[in-house]
């Protein structure tokens, strides 16, 4: 029976306040069987409403969503979705355009004992915001997924990504290094042949990302003349500018174009879009690249901008002659040492996730996205996101949604994807509990409110729908929101404990201050990270999830491998405990004292200063800095963060200069400043600078004068402290701006100390 004839208001009063929603009977789907796009596309429904209703419809001559291939709709990627009183209309000019309009109907509907309820009206004509609408999903060593995955895992993937409108995938055939995991079933050039014909078979664009790696020219062009011959569809060459490949952008551009005939050859649709993408060793890489575009290279189609870029967008677009659109690569997979760190505005995630979860963990940031897609979208004719995996899936279908919608409300398409992926569960829940773990990283875990609360929902959710434990993607997110809690549950442990040894050794009490740093974790905590491994088990053996190396087949331990870095040190207490064992084989009197000393290191008297990257941030230095700041996290390194290191010196501050504002000091006593660099020496360096307002007090060699007994006793290995004499001719009442600079490789240091200078 027809959508008006058989339509009921159901009122669910949710968080937002009462709606209604249309039930909707879906008991035939309807096409033409001599139509290949349209029988296809009717196939695809059904298949999908067997998985989310009791008895799948039978596909008919005429049905209740009628699916319809009209020529006379402009582009492959529109679609219109109209009702003739008794049914809906489904018209597209081809297979993807069907795909897209499934995909909104799966996204807009609901499903409750067995019944359809559609949640709003879906009539109207649709078409893309951006041209190009795509993700990266390499099948190479490093992802943490991908390289585990065959071709109904790829398939599977690619209609997921189509019912959020994606029309390009982009694969990798080779880096030039012939690596090959126990994972891998193929080379990554089978599987990119072998993916490009599936993608082929639902009329997706194919995309290759293949880099410069190779010494010679001919030797490129054999190679690309293989993989050209073997790849049954390409619609686009991407052959990055550097990471890898580096050649200075006048011999990368001289490849390109030699590149282009051979791939016309085998695809003579194919475009050409290189990146500017900067190799680190030519600085005039970004102008010389300019210069070589000016000529107007009839070869290139259009430039791709990503990491390590040569230059900022909104500087490419105006350069660049109007001839060339601009397709982003947006770093969309990855949460430090990256294009887009989280906080990227701001730089103030705190350490504490970034040791525990690190680059790739799952990382759904949907606020952030939008605002990077809305900063960047005027100068672009669409992206291809670079991904590492299935960590970053909700970012890929929200990002791909705003490509095709442009100015979408960010809650519907965060709703769209519990409605598509968690069929039958709440949806209000859900759709809170994604945005719970983007808030959960706002500040320290031990201080956030809503941590508990974002775990407490995936669980309700799960217990309102047992069905969830067996979806990997809800697994995937409770995964994360059970890491979450975990590292809040530690944090908050062990900070109690630090500060009750250091109570302890402030009154003299040695022995007691190391017994309480060696009480156990509390039961909750050792249950939820029994849980935590069960979950990551789930994962690999549904999904090929590889949440740590030795087991799961992890790239590396910055891969994704959270197992491996949920562990790490978030607080002192291993540091402490560690000290102790220093101070043990001190003379007994001095042991004491030296824990003492332990302490105090980092709280200076009033009339002193300490600052630590990690421990204050960058706005507590009161200064703007000059260029790009890059934060260099090392805590999440397990060979660093080993047990030896001080919470507040690993985050390294990476750049040519930087600033801070210093206050209280006396007016009428010299002081010292000690700086701890990470320790990366280089001879040639010979004008690293520390100035005092606008006074230098050093100008040298790399650090300066070292102070190695400090080094032993208080730091790790990697990094080294440096001492300079700031007199107080040079104070203005107690005041100043502490500048640090160095022209070639920059500053890279983590804490400052201005003390008294002793006599």
């Amino acid at each position: 029976m027809g959508l008006a004839k058989n339509c009921m208001i159901c009122y669910y009063y949710l968080y937002m306040g009462v709606f209604w929603m249309r039930q909707f009977q879906l008991t035939q789907i309807g096409c033409d069987f001599a139509d290949a796009a349209a029988f296809r596309a009717a196939v695809l429904l059904r298949d999908e409403m067997a998985a989310r209703i009791p008895e799948a419809p039978a596909l008919a001559e005429s049905g209740d969503i009628q699916l319809l291939c009209d020529s006379a709709i402009t582009g492959k990627d529109a679609y219109r979705i109209t009702s003739d009183g008794s049914r809906l209309i489904f018209s597209a000019k081809g297979l993807r355009g069907l795909v897209f309009a499934i995909g909104l109907f799966l996204r807009r509907t609901e499903y409750r004992d067995g019944s359809i309820f559609l949640v709003e009206d879906i009539t109207g004509f649709y078409e893309p915001y951006m041209k190009i609408r795509g993700h990266q999903l390499g099948y190479r060593t490093t992802p943490n997924a991908y390289d585990a995955w065959d071709l109904d895992d790829y398939e599977r993937y690619y209609k997921d990504l189509m019912f959020f409108g994606v029309n390009t995938v982009e694969h990798i055939p080779s880096e030039g290094n012939g690596r090959r995991n126990k994972l891998m079933q193929y080379s990554s050039e089978e599987m990119c042949a072998m993916a490009s014909a599936l993608a082929d078979k639902w009329d997706l664009d194919v995309s290759l990302w293949y880099p410069n790696a190779e010494d010679t020219l001919e030797e490129a062009l054999k190679n690309r003349q293989a993989v050209f011959q073997a790849t049954p569809r390409i619609d686009a060459l991407f052959p990055p500018g550097g990471d890898p490949g580096d050649f200075d952008a006048d011999e990368f551009i001289h490849r390109v174009k030699a590149i282009s005939p051979l791939l016309k050859q085998y695809h003579p649709n194919a475009e050409l879009w290189p990146s500017a993408q900067a190799p680190h060793q030519y600085p005039h890489w970004g102008e010389t690249f300019i210069r070589e575009m000016e000529k107007q290279p009839q070869e290139i189609d259009g430039v791709i901008l990503g990491p390590n870029r040569a230059m900022d967008l909104d500087e490419l677009r105006m350069r660049l002659n109007g001839r060339y659109p601009i397709r982003l690569y947006p770093d969309i997979t990855h949460n430090v040492r990256c294009e887009y760190p989280v906080h990227f505005d701001r730089d103030d995630w705190h350490f504490a996730w970034t040791i525990g979860e690190s680059r790739e963990c799952v990382n759904p940031r949907p606020k952030e996205y939008r605002r990077i897609h809305r900063l960047t979208r005027g100068y672009l004719a669409g992206s291809v996101s670079y991904s590492e995996g299935v960590n970053d899936d909700l970012n890929k279908m929200i990002w791909s949604d705003m490509d095709y919608f442009g100015e979408t409300d960010l809650r519907v398409s965060v709703m769209d994807y519990v409605r598509l992926f968690f069929p039958g569960s709440n949806t209000e829940l859900l759709t809170d509990a994604i945005f719970g773990l983007e808030e959960n990283w706002n500040t320290d875990p031990a201080q956030s409110a809503c941590v508990e609360s974002t775990l407490q929902k995936w669980l309700a959710a799960g217990e309102e729908n047992p069905k969830l434990y067996q979806n990997w993607r809800y697994v995937m997110h409770l995964f994360r929101a059970s890491c979450d809690r975990l590292l809040q549950l530690r944090r908050r442990f062990e900070l109690a404990l630090v500060r009750r040894a250091k109570k302890a050794l402030a009154q003299g009490e040695y022995e007691k201050s190391r017994q309480v740093l060696s009480e156990p974790l509390p039961d909750e905590y050792q249950n939820l990270r029994e849980k935590i491994e069960e979950y990551a088990a789930f994962l690999f053996e549904k999904i090929g999830y590889q949440l740590d190396v030795k087991r799961y087949g992890c790239d590396s331990w910055e891969r994704g491998a959270t197992l491996e870095t949920i562990d790490l040190p978030v607080t002192d207490r291993a540091y402490l405990a560690n000290r102790f064992l220093f101070a043990e084989a001190l003379p007994k009197e001095k042991r004491l004292l030296f824990m003492q000393s332990v302490c105090d290191r980092t709280k200076p008297r009033k009339d002193e200063f300490y600052y630590s990257v990690a421990l204050h941030g960058l706005a507590e230095t009161g200064e703007k800095q000059d260029g790009y700041v890059y934060l260099n996290f090392r805590g999440d390194n397990p060979s660093v963060n080993d047990g030896n290191a001080p919470m507040s010196i690993l985050n390294v501050y990476d750049n040519f200069s930087f600033r801070c504002k210093v206050s209280g000091l006396m007016a009428d006593c010299d002081y010292q400043i000690r700086v701890v660099y990470l320790d990366q020496r280089k001879d040639d360096v010979t004008k690293h600078q520390v100035i005092f307002n606008g006074k230098t007090i050093y100008c040298g060699a790399q650090f300066g004068q070292a102070d190695a007994a400090y080094d032993r006793h208080y730091l790790t290995h990697g990094f080294v402290s440096a001492v300079y004499t700031l007199p107080k001719r040079l104070l203005q009442n107690g005041c100043g701006v502490l500048e640090l600079r160095e022209p070639t490789m920059g500053v890279m240091f983590s804490e400052i100390l201005i003390t008294k200078k002793e006599g």
